[in-house]
């Protein structure tokens, strides 16, 4: 009996070994199956995002507007009587002298000024570079927020094999607590304890795949598609190194679609300026009137040239405040792109600084503190199955390397959701 004992002990041994083994390499950097990877998701987003779609369309409509921004004013038609006496009497001839009131047809015609066309069209046409950068900087961050699910997910993936392998592993320890037990090689104190911990390995399980099912609804969104499309990702992930990286305006000049707006904008109320500075021009028009007399009067026609006066004091009044109302909204701007550069600035040190710490922090788990809890894990193992320990002994030193890994992967996620976020200010896939 004893010898049958010690048979199915070496070979649920050698078992735990192997399952130990793969719960260590699980938590570590993995290539991942061939599935969707992060590129694939976000070209998704950029070719079907109703939120860009929209700006698509604001783009289009302001561009389409722009093509009349050279329109002239309508001409004015008009037609009617012209100097008629009230006492029709007066209408006919009489004692050899014509009669009064004549039927008169007009056109009318303002000339705009050539100038204050252009000002016009530059103006328009410009307006929707600015919804382009808005377009971008919306793009970024939807990227952004579907990096962050993707890793999320990555995560949760591993916690999930190691809850996995992890399960097996306490299986094991209350079997084998229930053998030696029935046959009086061990005692039953740390039993109950596995058995509770299966449980809310168990538990856990369960939140891990809730949770892993809210990530790819998220995705799916974000890719507008049907919320339940089942869908696989790529496990694996680069840790990039961004050391070398000068944080300087130019950086953030070049790439920052939130900047690049502000100084579309900025650039649109110049133009807008000029538009009321040409507003100011005197611009020209034309009137013609064509009178059919009666009762022996003769034709007559009336032919006009007219000016109007923009720049008088009391009409100009109101486009020098416009003028000079968008001087100070141009100079709030160029106080917003200020600000939005030094936070970003600041942000982006502090990040970078945090991605080093955080990743010396992994390469400690990954290279000590796991491999070592491991060997102290196989040790009480060992002495467990020799029957020099205990299984509340081997029980903590399994529970201390599991809290571990589960910490390392806590550490990996908030590595990789700082990268994220330095991607997110720097406007970089």
């Amino acid at each position: 009996m004893r010898r049958k004992i010690d048979l199915k002990i070496h070979f649920m041994k050698k078992i735990l070994y192997l399952l130990l083994s793969l719960a260590i390499f699980s938590i570590l950097p993995a290539s991942g199956q061939k599935s969707i990877g992060i590129s694939s998701i976000m070209d998704s987003i950029q070719a079907s995002n109703p939120s860009l779609r929209m700006y698509d369309a604001e783009v289009r409509s302001m561009d389409e507007a722009a093509k009349g921004a050279k329109s002239w004013m309508a001409p004015e038609l008009s037609t009617g009587f012209f100097m008629v006496p009230y006492s029709p009497r007066y209408w006919k001839a009489m004692d050899g002298q014509p009669g009064m009131g004549q039927y008169t047809l007009a056109v009318q015609q303002i000339i705009p000024n050539p100038k204050r066309l252009n000002a016009d069209f530059r103006y328009m046409s410009s307006m929707s570079s600015v919804e382009k950068e808005k377009k971008e900087y919306t793009l970024n961050q939807l990227f952004a927020e579907a990096k962050k699910n993707y890793y999320e997910w990555i995560v949760l993936k591993k916690q999930a094999l190691i809850l996995d392998e992890n399960e097996k592993l306490v299986n094991y320890m209350i079997q084998s607590a229930e053998i030696r037990y029935k046959n009086g090689l061990g005692k039953i104190n740390a039993y109950y304890k596995a058995k509770a911990s299966l449980a809310n390995i168990q538990n856990m399980k369960i939140m891990l795949d809730n949770e892993i099912i809210q990530k790819k609804y998220i995705l799916n969104a974000l890719m507008y598609r049907d919320k339940t499309i089942e869908f696989e990702i790529d496990t694996s992930y680069i840790l990039k190194d961004y050391q070398n990286i000068a944080f300087d305006t130019t950086l953030f000049l070049t790439n920052r679609s939130d900047i690049k707006s502000i100084e579309k904008e900025m650039y649109i109320n110049t133009l807008k300026q000029e538009t009321e500075r040409t507003r100011l021009l005197p611009e020209f028009g034309f009137r013609f009137e064509n009178m059919y007399g009666w009762a022996q009067q003769p034709m007559q026609f009336t032919a006009m040239a007219m000016v109007r006066i923009p720049m008088a004091p009391w009409s100009a009044r109101m486009n020098k405040a416009n003028i000079e109302s968008i001087r100070w909204k141009n100079e709030s701007l160029k106080q917003q792109k200020a600000m939005i550069i030094n936070e970003s600035t600041g942000m982006a040190y502090g990040m970078r600084t945090d991605i080093l710490n955080k990743g010396k922090q992994i390469k400690l788990y990954e290279e000590k503190i796991l491999p070592a809890l491991l060997r102290n894990y196989k040790s009480y193992q060992l002495s467990y199955e020799q029957n020099t320990e205990e299984l509340f002994e081997l029980f903590d030193a399994w529970e201390t390397l599991n809290m571990t890994q589960l910490e390392y992967l806590k550490q990996l996620q908030e590595l990789l959701t700082m990268q994220v976020e330095l991607e997110r200010i720097l406007q970089i896939k």
